[in-house]
């Protein structure tokens, strides 16, 4: 059993221990987990992704993440933005998704209020929440890795402020470490501050 230090993979390299139990974690880990993501749309599919896994293990969602990117139209805003009750009932009937209706319809009520933003303006309001990576110590183990932060429960209220729902600080808080606001790697990790 892990004391939350990291551990070595099937290569040998130190790694967060979350990331070891399948081969599509270490995927994830080592490519995708705390590297910057950029741009409206990309960033609303990780909000979105983060909301459907609340209440579930991030693995249910990352191997159904092909079938929520074709189910919503690759998380395009504008596109989202336009579906209808018919739409919605289609997902709610979609085995490639987790069909929940309350986290379907925020996915289109959040597109809605999102294709109403002006271009870049969801990038730069989740990026103005971005704390100084100075001011962070560097997690030795898990239990030095927050659930929510001061920055996270700001972000969170931004953008409940602006329409957005289902992204309480703790999903915000996800979406953070997800999408490379902080850097959440355990200090002995192999993914530690990569490019």
């Amino acid at each position: 059993m892990s004391d939350g230090t990291a551990l070595a993979g099937p290569d040998g390299a130190l790694r967060c221990p979350w990331a070891l139990s399948t081969e599509d974690y270490v995927a994830y880990h080592d490519e995708e987990w705390g590297r910057p993501v950029h741009g409206d749309d990309a960033l609303y599919e990780r909000l979105c992704l983060e909301a459907f896994q609340s209440g579930l293990s991030w693995i249910t969602i990352l191997r159904r993440r092909e079938g929520f990117r074709k189910a919503f139209a690759g998380f395009r805003i504008a596109e989202v933005a336009t579906f209808t009750d018919t739409d919605k009932e289609r997902l709610l009937a979609d085995p490639g998704i987790i069909r929940n209706r309350a986290k379907i319809e925020a996915t289109v009520a959040n597109a809605r209020a999102l294709a109403e933003w002006t271009e870049g303006e969801l990038d730069e309001l989740i990026w103005s929440h971005a704390p100084d990576p100075a001011t962070r110590p560097v997690p030795r183990t898990l239990a030095d890795v927050p659930a929510v932060t001061d920055e996270s429960t700001a972000l969170s209220k931004a953008l409940k402020k602006r329409g957005i729902r289902f992204v309480g600080p703790t999903t915000a808080y996800a979406l953070m470490q997800a999408c490379g606001l902080v850097d959440d790697h355990l200090e002995a990790c192999v993914a530690r501050s990569a490019p």
